[in-house]
């Protein structure tokens, strides 16, 4: 298998939640499509979705890629608050894993703060701003 990628919906704030994961992980965006780029006489598209993103992609170090888009209305509102998954980040140092949650955490809920753990790594989990969660952790006896 080569990557495996998060893909996170949004009701309408993705560019926005997007703009802030890159002024965290640092990179360029590879892809951001609109609804609107879409609209055809086949795709009716309402005036209220044509600027939203069908598609935006963010490539977060070598090999992986955060992608995400705003679900339509007419799909309903994406449960901001379900805590069924979470988007882990492995960090190759503690510096970097403190520079990834101190920055993605900003604004958001801290669930565990960032340190040493019972199982020997440095780890913290919070929910971001825009309520998605995230584990940040740093193994140092990965040799990866």
């Amino acid at each position: 298998m080569r990557t495996i990628n998060p893909w996170i919906n949004f009701n309408g704030n993705a560019e926005e939640a997007f703009t802030f994961y890159k002024s965290v992980f640092g990179g360029e965006f590879t892809k951001i499509v609109r609804f609107g780029d879409l609209a055809s006489d086949e795709f009716q598209v309402p005036e209220t979705e044509v600027n939203k993103v069908m598609t935006i992609a963010l490539p977060i170090g070598k090999h992986n890629v955060l992608m995400g888009n705003d679900v339509p209305e007419f799909m309903g509102r994406v449960n901001e608050n379900e805590n069924r998954s979470k988007i882990v980040v492995c960090a190759e140092s503690t510096e970097e894993a403190n520079k990834i949650f101190n920055g993605l955490s900003a604004g958001g809920e801290v669930e565990g703060p960032i340190g040493d753990s019972p199982w020997g790594t440095y780890a913290g989990m919070f929910r971001d701003k825009y309520g998605i969660e995230w584990i940040v952790e740093f193994d140092p006896s990965y040799n990866g």
